[in-house]
């Protein structure tokens, strides 16, 4: 049967279930394939933070949000295009966001009067004419799964278990994927069972197939790749950045990474990954808990290699007094704080960005430590280089703020040249000096020296107590522990001298506002900024990635607009700071629901402050 093929420029699909129905692995295959074929894509993957939260249920629905397109996009879409809704929980959950006159495919076989009732719904709504703004496809795919896999040696529930490769056959017929990739996939991950394997790939196929004859689908569609700047690219996701960046910080440095880690959502996937690399000097300890996995890590960097630990914010507070110990002692110390809601155990799978006065301030005493957040994906991995060029050159624990957004989410990832990346030079103290002086301090730097334990002539006392500036010796002298607490608070505030300064995006050159934000914001507020310029007016944008010190120039760019706006997924965090510091009454606009800002809520935002100029 031929098909009509329409072309368009982007899509946005959502993959929705139950948390057993493999709508992650669906999402991610899908994108696998769309970044293959060259299209630019943004993800959001959702999931219940319950390892299996009753099924059928509102708070048990997994999605998957993937924003594709031939042109370079910023965010995972603000509304599906297209929604699959596998079961009755999924459609209520997911249809308040799906736009007038959008597709809808729909699970009828989970439509049962059992199903309905767990989420309130008295009647079908595929039958009784409440989707009828929407471009409805009632398919029973659990059925037809089951079908096509009659004659495999697998039992029912298998095969009823394969409906996701089903659909996921379905849709990339519909949207012109590859499938190499994803058979390739299959193969790999079910190599052990193979009958499970057969399985699989005969329902992706079944759903390839039946989108080629059937008659409810009338048009497929075409989205041509992307126009990217010349390289090899991959997808990636924040967290498997960091990891990257992480041991291309050790390389660069010549230093082994050392990663001190106890599993928390959403940081887990780095210490998965970076247990995968040992063979670049890397080795990773699980720790019984944080305290001891952040102990382990300021451990490893006295004794000369890169001291690591992740975490999530309940974590940090676990680490704070170790942190602050890593300050006392000027070792480097990587801390990464994947984001998550709170407080306390709050929402573990959603994002937020509520740590930076935790990361600025959450230690006891004057204990200033660099603060640095990633915008993108791809962005963790230089943050990543940049946290290790920081904390190593200025002997300093450094903060690295991702979120949960980030971490999960993914986007093309152009592989650098490794020639082009930055060297890293830990200067260790030389053995043979008569006169070691253990917080004597490099002029520039006001770095103290880093010397391995057990090198000759380089005995030293460490530890938490106040030293005496210069020979270290333990010191109560109340003018000695000024001198100390300002050297330290100094070299912190020096990092800027070494950081580029704050770029603005502006164009015209005349606007008076400006939109300035940090980490995961970057791509909401990047896409609504360009919305408001389409319509003729004139909007500024900045976006911060050193957040302690702040850019040198910062206050210049901060007074160069009459009005500034502050988008935070906190309650006005990074606000309160910049009316704290430079005495400038920036706009706040603020969210905590667990979620990205959209590009449309961002847009009716700033537009607002500039039609009140």
């Amino acid at each position: 049967m031929t098909k009509q093929v329409q072309q368009l420029d982007r899509v946005i699909i959502r993959f929705a279930g139950d948390s057993g129905d493999g709508m992650q692995l669906t999402g991610d295959r899908f994108t696998q394939e769309t970044a293959a074929f060259g299209n630019d894509l943004s993800t959001l993957p959702n999931f219940p933070a319950e390892i299996r939260a009753p099924a059928g249920t509102l708070p048990g629905v997994s999605s998957f949000q993937l924003h594709f397109a031939d042109h370079d996009i910023l965010t995972p879409g603000d509304a599906p295009n297209v929604l699959v809704a596998m079961n009755p929980a999924a459609l209520k959950a997911n249809l308040g966001d799906l736009p007038r006159g959008a597709d809808l495919i729909v699970n009828t076989d989970e439509f049962t009067k059992r199903n309905l009732a767990k989420v309130g719904y008295a009647a079908s709504p595929v039958e009784d004419g409440s989707l009828d703004e929407y471009r409805v496809h009632a398919l029973p795919l659990t059925s037809m799964t089951v079908t096509a896999l009659t004659g495999f040696d697998i039992t029912k529930k298998d095969a009823e278990r394969a409906k996701n490769m089903f659909a996921l056959g379905l849709l990339s017929w519909l949207y012109h994927r590859p499938t190499e990739g994803t058979l390739a996939f299959l193969e790999r991950k079910f190599a052990k069972k193979p009958e499970i394997m057969k399985a699989n790939l005969a329902a992706f196929q079944a759903g390839w197939s039946y989108g080629e004859t059937t008659e409810a689908f009338s048009v497929q569609y075409e989205i041509k790749p992307a126009e990217h700047e010349p390289g090899l690219y991959r997808n990636i996701t924040g967290n498997v950045a960091l990891a990257y960046g992480l041991v291309a910080a050790g390389e660069q440095s010549g230093l082994s990474i050392y990663l001190g880690s106890y599993p928390i959502t959403p940081a887990s996937d780095i210490l998965h990954e970076l247990s995968k690399h040992k063979r670049f000097g890397v080795r990773t300890f699980q720790a019984e808990d944080e305290i001891a996995a952040v102990g382990a890590a300021l451990g490893a960097s006295f004794g000369g290699s890169l001291g690591v630990t992740t975490t999530s914010g309940p974590g940090i507070a676990l680490k704070s007094e170790t942190i602050g110990l890593a300050v006392a002692t000027e070792l480097p110390l990587l801390v990464i704080d994947v984001q998550r809601s709170g407080p306390s155990t709050g929402m573990p799978t959603k994002t937020e960005q509520a740590d930076l006065l935790q990361a600025m301030h959450g230690r006891n005493g004057e204990a200033p430590v660099p603060v640095i957040a990633p915008q993108s994906p791809a962005d963790c991995f230089d943050a990543a280089l940049e946290a290790a060029r920081i904390a190593v050159t200025y002997r300093t624990p450094v903060i690295l703020l991702s979120d949960g957004y980030l971490a999960n989410g993914s986007e093309p990832w152009k592989l650098p040249d490794v020639a082009d990346l930055p060297r890293i030079e830990p200067g260790f103290a030389e053995p043979g000096q008569d006169d070691f002086q253990p917080f004597r301090r490099d002029p520039e730097t006001l770095a103290r020296p880093w010397a391995i334990p057990g090198t000759a002539g380089l005995e030293h006392r460490i530890g938490g107590l106040e030293k005496a500036d210069g020979s270290g010796n333990i010191s109560y002298d109340p003018a000695n522990h000024d001198k100390m607490t300002r050297l330290r608070q100094a070299k912190v505030d020096g990092i800027a001298s070494g950081i580029a300064p704050l770029a603005v995006d502006d164009p015209s050159g005349e606007a008076r506002v400006l939109v300035l934000g940090w980490g995961g914001t970057y791509g909401a507020i990047s896409a609504a900024v360009r919305r408001i310029r389409r319509t003729g007016r004139n909007v500024a944008q900045a976006h911060l990635r050193h957040l302690n010190p702040f850019p040198a120039n910062l206050a210049e760019v901060l007074r160069s607009y009459d009005r500034v706006v502050v988008p935070e997924i906190n309650l006005g965090q990074l606000a309160l700071l910049l009316r704290g510091r430079f005495l400038v009454d920036v706009i706040g606009y603020n969210q905590v629901r667990g979620l990205p800002f959209k590009a449309e809520e961002l847009q009716g935002v700033i537009q607002d402050v500039i039609d009140s100029e």
